[in-house]
């Protein structure tokens, strides 16, 4: 994913990003796996929609990987021609999210690369805080780069590794000794599907099976989509192997005590698809108790409750249910428009919200408004949001964020920009109701994080500026981010 500063942004709300989903699958009875890969990445296209890819092998046939990779949605870059002709019983998958600077062709994953011991794939979620020294490092031993991503310092590590290991998931073990910052790992070997989580397990990774077919995944969402089942979580700092000799093995010598591990709020709050449970906890159910939240702690009399789409309905309908407030629909949503972050200018980006969101006149006319949204970033267009309510008539708009302010950047693999960006910054809460034109605004507490996420260590660095690993020392948003 890509946190560069372009003030280029998602849609209606001024969104954050998070920069990928990652996928991989090995069918034990060597049934071909490239349309299951395909599924799986439709349902993790939420998390990155400028490029994605497949890569697939045939643990029986010749050592060599077909990838397929290409700039757009996963229904642009794949045909059924195309997925026909790649043929293989392992296979992974990525969809990634850029800026317009780092968006090209190039850095689209999968990465597949020959080698000394025959083929590896990889596909990454996640930013490394080391990734420019790593990089150096490399050059100056010879290595030559095709990509501006921190996924091919990863792969080098890990191909460079199995050199002098015997085996990948232990060059993968190396590897993550040297790795710092946040990834989720899917590693395609001749013989093995390795998926690896850095050890404060900033994103997420999960298990599945159908019949004798293995699945890692970011979310549960794309193992249902496949009629697989849930089988757990990789834990954070752990590396699994799957393969038909010896089933799913584990490597848990990373792992940290659990009080230090630091997953992204963020996924509960906004990234992850409402559907998915993330390391046992259900993503709908914390975005209704952050609703519930809301109405408890910032309680103000209206008519009825409306949630910005997408992810501010459910945190809608938990204030709603607080509160007894009725909740309802006032937005209509067109998901056929372009995404408006690639506007080149804000006048353009603007225009679009009144083409990809519009108001319900016959909900809000005359009614006093509870508008939720996930998160307000750099402030651009809730104002328009709040302004396209008053014009269908609605007599008072109250604004509820179900995040706290953001304050500082993140550098772990969300798009939270540059401080002097932050709408939040060096304003108080009542300077930015009067720029959004609210009537009344309120977010959610810092202290109800823990709750929302049902008391797992959690990363809130974007709120206070207290990261679980020390900040870079040098910028790492721009050309090492994916």
């Amino acid at each position: 994913m890509d946190s560069t500063i372009t003030g280029e942004h998602d849609g209606v709300t001024d969104r954050l990003h998070e920069e990928c989903g990652v996928f991989g699958i090995y069918d034990f009875d060597g049934g071909n796996v490239a349309s299951s890969v395909y599924y799986g990445l439709l349902a993790l296209q939420h998390r990155g929609q400028e490029s994605c890819g497949i890569a697939v092998g045939d643990t029986d046939g010749p050592r060599k990987v077909v990838t397929h990779k290409g700039m757009g949605l996963v229904n642009e870059v794949f045909t059924p021609e195309i997925l026909e002709g790649m043929r293989g019983d392992i296979g992974i998958g990525h969809t990634r999210y850029s800026t317009a600077g780092a968006s090209t062709c190039e850095n689209a994953q999968p990465l597949a690369l020959n080698y000394i011991k025959g083929t590896l794939a990889v596909a990454h979620n996640g930013n490394l805080t080391n990734a420019p020294q790593l990089r150096r490092e490399l050059e100056y031993s010879g290595a030559i780069f095709q990509t501006t991503i921190d996924s091919e310092v990863i792969a080098y590590h890990i191909a460079r590794a199995r050199v002098h290991c015997a085996s990948v998931e232990e060059a993968v073990s190396r590897a993550m000794n040297k790795l710092q910052g946040a990834y989720s790992l899917v590693v395609m070997s001749p013989r093995k599907l390795i998926g690896a989580r850095d050890p404060y397990g900033f994103r997420p990774l999960c298990i599945g099976k159908r019949d004798h077919t293995y699945i890692l995944a970011s979310e549960t969402c794309a193992l249902h989509t496949i009629g697989a089942e849930f089988v757990r979580d990789v834990e954070p700092g752990e590396i699994v192997s799957i393969s038909p000799k010896n089933g799913i093995e584990s490597d848990r010598s990373h792992c940290l005590p659990k009080e230090k591990e630091a997953r992204c709020i963020f996924e509960y709050i906004y990234f992850a698809r409402p559907d998915s449970h993330i390391d046992g906890v259900s993503v709908y159910n914390s975005r209704i108790r952050a609703g519930r939240y809301l109405a408890m702690d910032s309680p103000v009399e209206a008519d009825l409750v409306v949630g910005v789409p997408e992810s501010g309905n459910a945190a809608a309908l938990g204030y709603s249910l607080q509160s007894g407030i009725p909740y309802g629909t006032a937005f209509v949503k067109n998901s056929y428009i372009g995404r408006t972050f690639i506007k080149p200018k804000q006048s353009s980006r603007e225009s679009s919200v009144n083409v990809k969101l519009s108001v319900l006149k016959e909900a809000v006319n005359k009614k006093r408004i509870i508008m939720i949204d996930d998160s307000i970033v750099r402030g651009t267009t809730s104002d328009r949001i709040v302004r396209m309510l008053r014009d269908a008539g609605a007599l008072e708009v109250h604004m509820r964020v179900s995040s706290p302010p953001f304050l500082y950047p993140c550098y772990f693999g969300t798009d939270v920009p540059a401080r002097d960006q932050l709408i939040a910054c060096n304003r108080s809460v009542e300077e930015i109701r009067r720029i959004i034109g609210a009537d009344t605004l309120a977010y959610l507490r810092l202290e109800r994080l823990d709750g929302m996420a049902e008391g797992l260590p959690c990363c809130h660095g974007c709120f206070t500026g207290e990261y679980p690993v020390p900040a870079p020392t040098e910028d790492i948003r721009g050309d090492f981010d994916h």
